[in-house]
């Protein structure tokens, strides 16, 4: 490992759902990857481990509000929430259910889940199941609030397990319920559960819904089984969509969008830039540009200046950079990095946490991939996305939680 320099500048979040420095649901404040992360001006030779705790089993990755860090896992046959001290592990309650689950099995290998991150706000938190069900506890207290399931859909989850995170904005908890081909995408209300509209024009994919204003309107953006959708979000009217489907229908990259573009991808689905405009009362969306060469499989981009950054499932894992104007390459990384990786911007930090339990620290500006650090997060496979707040990084491995303190 070499000692590295990297400044970590604080950034500044519009309508961000917790207090800045928060991680508050899937990929951070504005689900795009982006951290509100403490001033720093180097790296370690070594991340400190502050502390770690047995954790259970599942993808779901740890969110941060203040002084705790809430985890959402299976431990046995109970799917758990547990709230956690930030700064010693220690918990401080534990909600519990029995969630009888079959995996497909050509998902033996990623386990029962859970597969959805948590939502946290107005001191409530929100858990999305393995088979679908929908939760809301007290943030403070742990106390259960009211659960929603969903026997009006032929199938309550989609084939390999729900994994849309739960989102809240406007007042509306927005999840996609549902399985394959009978589903919904809803919008309730996050006090009581209540339903506030439905949109039924297909079924879950394995993204997480995003919130962002195109066109002058507040929307939903998603990638459903079988389509890229805006709806929005005050009526859950649509308001364009375009086909887009993925082999296996796995259409699990969540949307990241910048200024009027909405950028996806797929497993061996170009890395495509749709650009979303709107006349009058009508919207229109059309592809800016598509890069065949970078393919996403499971991994979600981000962006940082007039660069995106992401992972690409070919040559068996490789970084890289492309210019967010065109989709042009500018730089990748050797193959054979990893088989999944999550991608975390913190100032001009990029960080980049593989599943293989490595986080690389490079810079966002440099002009190719060159790490300045390399730190070992986990002995076992990382497949939740990492969490920054309260000072630390947080990492959910296969069956522990372990913190980081950040310089």
């Amino acid at each position: 490992m070499r000692r590295a320099t990297a400044t970590l500048l604080l950034c500044a979040a519009s309508a961000a759902p917790a207090a800045a420095g928060d991680w508050p649901q899937w990929r951070g404040p504005q689900r795009d990857g982006h951290a509100a992360a403490p001033g720093a001006t180097s790296w370690p030779r070594a991340l400190l481990r502050d502390w770690g705790i047995p954790a259970g089993a599942g993808h779901a990755s740890p969110v941060v509000v203040g002084d705790r860090v809430y985890l959402f896992a299976r431990e046995g046959e109970e799917e758990t929430l547990s709230a956690h001290d930030a700064a010693t592990g220690r918990r401080l309650w534990r909600q519990a259910e029995p969630v009888a689950y079959t995996m497909n099995p050509a998902a033996m290998g990623h386990g029962k889940g859970p597969k959805a991150t948590p939502a946290v706000a107005d001191g409530r938190v929100f858990t999305f199941g393995i088979t679908g069900t929908l939760r809301a506890f007290d943030a403070a207290s742990g106390a259960p609030l009211w659960r929603r399931t969903f026997p009006e859909h032929a199938r309550s989850e989609p084939e390999f397990g729900a994994a849309q995170s739960p989102l809240v904005d406007g007042g509306r908890l927005i999840v996609h319920v549902g399985g394959a081909g009978d589903g919904a995408l809803v919008a309730l209300d996050p006090k009581s559960g209540r339903t506030l509209w439905r949109w039924t024009g297909d079924g879950p994919g394995y993204a997480s819904p995003v919130v962002a204003t195109l066109g002058g309107v507040r929307q939903v953006v998603t990638l459903t089984q079988t389509k890229l959708v805006g709806v929005e979000l005050a009526t859950g009217a649509l308001l364009w969509s375009e086909p887009f489907t993925t082999e296996y229908e796995q259409n699990a990259v969540t949307p990241l969008v910048v200024g009027d573009l909405v950028i996806v991808s797929g497993i061996n689905r170009p890395l495509r830039a749709s650009r979303v405009a709107r006349a009058g009362a009508r919207f229109t969306v059309a592809t800016a540009w598509e890069n065949p060469e970078l393919p996403l499989y499971m991994s979600s981009p981000v962006a940082h200046g007039e660069r995106l950054f992401g992972f690409t499932h070919r040559q068996r894992g490789r970084f890289f950079a492309a210019d967010l104007a065109s989709g042009r390459l500018l730089w990748a990384s050797e193959g054979r990095q990893a088989e999944h990786a999550s991608l975390l911007l913190a100032g001009d930090a990029l960080l980049l946490a593989t599943s293989g339990g490595e986080l690389l620290v490079a810079r966002s500006g440099a002009t190719g991939f060159a790490p300045l650090a390399s730190y070992e997060l986990a002995g076992g496979a990382v497949w939740a996305h990492p969490a920054l707040g309260a000072g630390r990084l947080f990492v959910k491995d296969v069956d522990s939680l372990t913190a980081f303190r950040l310089p």
